[in-house]
């Protein structure tokens, strides 16, 4: 392909970045039609891809399928790199309504993903960035940024080839910079729409630049089982994927989703035509947990099928491979062996209705009932309506609760009352977020006698705003008006709870996404009356991390950040470990700590709960 190295004469001395863009991505000039930016250093043949695309609907688990089958290949010692490519035109997730897209998956660089970003982390066990996330907003914007600065040498720019080069420019950058083996690369949606159409076109590119052994196509598909027929159609499949291949895609694996195994006759049949052979089609059925089906795919022998199409076989590290699969085993046995603990844990929210909004607490609640042999019964609630009545009726049925974040005040006061409870009953109490926040709240109103005390966010004249958006701390961030966005180092005070929990570390690192702060002229008031701030901000009066002493609650913590988005299968996150042992302490108070364990229960036991 020629390739020329010619910047904008255009390009301000202002624009170095993108003049070094537009310098590495080797634009074309009027004198080929050839257009396909490869960054300098590109070694073609070093990276290859793994592209999942999904067929009949949406929502049928490309993420988890994608990820599942990335941690066969890392498990083997391969430098895997995942990427979501989202066709809608929001440059973030970060203004999606929950009800729509689930949970805002935030990652240590800030940047705002969706739900599926955080099934990659979990899975992979591995830290993502912005170069993991991509949506159509990002590329058009890259593409006009270029044209406005002369990039494209005077050539009208079109979907096909600037957009789509600028598609296989970011896979290849992202493989290239990260020296990856193998980029796994879902794109949202479903194969035969609009906004993802130059996606698929882009991949298809990328197949034929590549090479033979250069892109492993899986087409993810849902074979239907209406209740009324009482056995399984794969028509609906079947057109699917020749929707697919009239786009220019030949899968070479077909993942087929169904609410029970997939049958032969049924795959026999998605094989013929799909002219992909059967031992290649898997059933991606319902299972009990989602981290049961990376073994399944493995003993289907996915992973050698994929390592044969894309030639990896001479890469595998089989020691490496032995040492991840019985890692793994061991944590799947705890998840599906039977449970020791029974315990009921409440998460109050204004999206109780749909669990997605909550995708992280639900699985972080997951890792610690395997880890800790309890079956959890999680209970939704929602906050909206909420007396004093209500919560003591659903509260005392409770072992544990979680307020979890938010924004608005829908549900506020409901939240309150809960916290109010536990705090007086001594039920084990975690705060996320806007929980910190309304911890600050109920405490300072019944505690220490500000009854009126509030948070600007929703009452801007209040008279006592303990939560607030304070103007040194605009100055101190650099945030103006917007939410402290990603990872942060939080600073542990040594002899609490927190101590106790992060095996006595100084300094830790979380996750933010949020705009208001306890003001700080009110800290030394909460903290005479008992409230310890155990995690500060290294430098700066910035309250992260709340608790009471365990000689007075059992487990009361709150955390600015969200704990959740950095809990693993085989690491759970600590604060919510010492939930539900906590919650497993208060379903059995005849049992010895010692047979739940020594690791997350505090030494010391309570006595009396906080009292106003």
């Amino acid at each position: 392909m020629p390739q020329k190295n010619n910047t904008s004469q255009n390009a301000s001395a202002g624009d170095s970045e993108v003049s070094n863009l537009l310098a590495e991505a080797g634009q074309s000039s009027h004198e080929s039609e050839f257009f396909s930016p490869i960054p300098k250093g590109y070694i073609p043949g070093r990276h290859k891809y793994v592209a999942v695309l999904g067929t009949v609907m949406s929502g049928l688990g490309k993420g988890i399928f994608s990820s599942s089958l990335a941690k066969l290949l890392k498990d083997k010692g391969l430098k895997v790199e995942p990427i979501k490519m989202e066709g809608y035109l929001n440059i973030d997730s970060g203004t999606l309504n929950p009800y729509r897209h689930g949970e805002v998956f935030v990652l240590d660089d800030g940047m705002e993903t969706d739900m599926d970003l955080g099934t990659y982390e979990r899975i992979l066990d591995q830290n993502l960035g912005g170069a993991n996330f991509t949506t159509s907003g990002q590329i058009y914007r890259r593409v006009l940024d270029k044209e406005r600065h002369g990039g494209y040498l005077g050539r009208d720019v079109q979907m096909i080839p600037h957009v789509t080069g600028e598609v296989k420019y970011n896979l290849r950058k992202l493989a290239m910079d990260k020296d990856a083996d193998v980029v796994f690369i879902e794109v949202g949606g479903t194969v035969g729409d609009f906004e993802n159409g130059f996606y698929i076109e882009a991949l298809r590119e990328l197949a034929f630049e590549e090479g033979e052994e250069g892109v492993c196509f899986v087409a993810l598909t849902y074979v239907i089982e209406p209740q009324a027929l009482g056995e399984q159609k794969s028509k609906a499949a079947q057109l699917g994927l020749k929707k697919l291949m009239e786009a220019g895609i030949q899968p070479h694996l077909v993942a087929c989703r169904g609410h029970n195994e997939i049958e032969e006759t049924a795959l026999e049949k998605i094989a013929m035509f799909s002219n992909v052979p059967k031992r290649r089609c898997f059933s991606m059925h319902d299972r009990k947990s989602i981290y049961t089906i990376p073994e399944s795919m493995r003993e289907a022998g996915l992973d050698r099928e994929v390592l044969t199409r894309l030639g990896l076989h001479d890469r595998v590290n089989q020691r490496h491979e032995d040492k991840a699969r019985e890692d793994w085993r061991v944590f799947v046995s705890k998840l599906t062996s039977p449970r020791k603990f029974q315990a009921k844990i409440g998460i109050t929210g204004k999206y109780a209705k749909i669990r997605d909004a909550y995708a992280s607490i639900d699985k972080a609640l997951e890792h610690c009932g395997a880890h800790l042999s309890v079956d959890l019964d999680v209970r939704w609630l929602d906050t909206t309506e909420m007396d004093e009545t209500d919560v003591t009726r659903e509260l005392e049925q409770l072992d544990g609760i979680i307020v979890p974040g938010g924004f608005g005040k829908r549900g506020t006061e409901g939240k309150i009352a809960c916290i109010k409870y536990c705090r007086e009953n001594a039920l084990p109490y975690l705060g996320i977020c806007l929980g910190f926040q309304m911890a600050v709240v109920e405490f300072a109103r019944h505690v220490c006698g500000l009854t009126d005390a509030g948070s600007t966010e929703f009452d801007p004249k209040s008279p006592h705003p303990v939560i607030d958006i304070l103007p040194e701390q605009k100055k101190i961030e650099g945030l103006g008006g917007n939410m402290r966005l990603g990872g942060k180092d939080v600073q542990v005070k040594a002899d609490t709870l927190a101590s106790f929990l992060f095996d006595e570390q100084n300094m830790i690192r979380a996750r933010f996404r949020h705009r208001f702060e306890v003001d700080p002229k009110y800290i030394d008031k909460l903290e005479e009356h008992g409230m310890i701030f155990s995690g500060r901000h290294p430098q700066q009066p910035i309250m992260q991390m709340l608790e009471l002493p365990t000689k007075m609650h059992p487990y009361f913590i709150g955390a600015q950040f969200h704990p959740e988005l950095t809990s693993r299968p085989l690491e759970p996150q600590p604060m919510f470990m010492g939930l539900v042992a906590a919650a497993i302490q208060h379903a059995n108070p005849q049992v010895d700590p010692a047979e739940i364990t020594s690791r997350w229960l505090p030494p010391t036991l309570p006595t009396t709960p906080v009292e106003a």
